[in-house]
């Protein structure tokens, strides 16, 4: 094995674990009982206003913003396939094994959610970093963080995010105390944590699913 295929090898590696890492932060504002993020309020509000189940609008609406990535020209990559594919079944583990009780009390769910905030935002850092391709939510934020780029990136995906919030309470969607510091509080994670590691995502050269696929296979360099 070459040096290139072991480095994009680890880097996969090093995308996977910061899903797992993202989905365990997921798990742990879900435990925390006192609200959905805005995505998932978004997506519960459409399955309620049509026939879809949620897992369906969950993948509409991961579409909807696929496409936008794409028209952003946003790379998309092994990551982007990772996300779609490991998060949910992550979560689904995470969830069967079990590692935390659903929290009863309004303070012990707002610091189960402020944690899991800080996780989600570091397993962020991990596979943003590696350069496989954001997942389709991130690619919108990064791409839209491009075009916006006076503003820090913890300030677009809080302006994301409210805006996603208004849609989700238009449409119904469950809306609690667990919402607002999600939607608030994602980003300031965000923004505190890649300050710490000085870690810019607009700045990060993203490869495709072809180039990647080429380096593997040996038939590509990348300068």
């Amino acid at each position: 094995m070459t040096d290139k295929r072991y480095v994009i090898l680890l880097q996969m590696l090093q995308t996977i674990f910061g899903l797992f890492l993202f989905s365990f932060g997921t798990y742990m504002l879900i435990q925390a009982n006192i609200g959905l993020d805005p995505w998932d309020a978004l997506s519960m509000g459409i399955s309620g206003r049509t026939p879809l189940s949620y897992g369906i609008a969950h993948t509409g609406v991961s579409v909807v913003i696929l496409l936008f990535d794409i028209m952003m020209k946003e790379k998309i990559g092994y990551g982007t396939l990772f996300d779609a594919l490991l998060v949910g079944n992550f979560v689904d583990l995470i969830a069967w094994v079990g590692p935390i009780q659903v929290q009863q009390g309004l303070l012990a769910g707002i610091i189960w959610m402020i944690a899991g905030l800080f996780v989600m935002a570091y397993g962020q850092f991990l596979y943003m970093s590696a350069g496989m391709g954001c997942g389709p939510r991130d690619s919108f934020l990064v791409g839209i963080g491009r075009r916006l780029y006076r503003l820090p990136i913890g300030a677009v995906e809080i302006l994301i995010l409210a805006v996603v919030l208004a849609a989700a309470f238009l449409l119904g969607g469950p809306i609690g105390v667990g919402t607002v510091i999600s939607t608030f509080g994602v980003g300031a994670a965000m923004q505190i944590v890649f300050r710490t590691l000085r870690f810019e995502p607009r700045g990060v050269l993203h490869r495709n699913l072809l180039e990647t696929t080429r380096m593997l296979a040996g038939g590509a360099r990348r300068p």
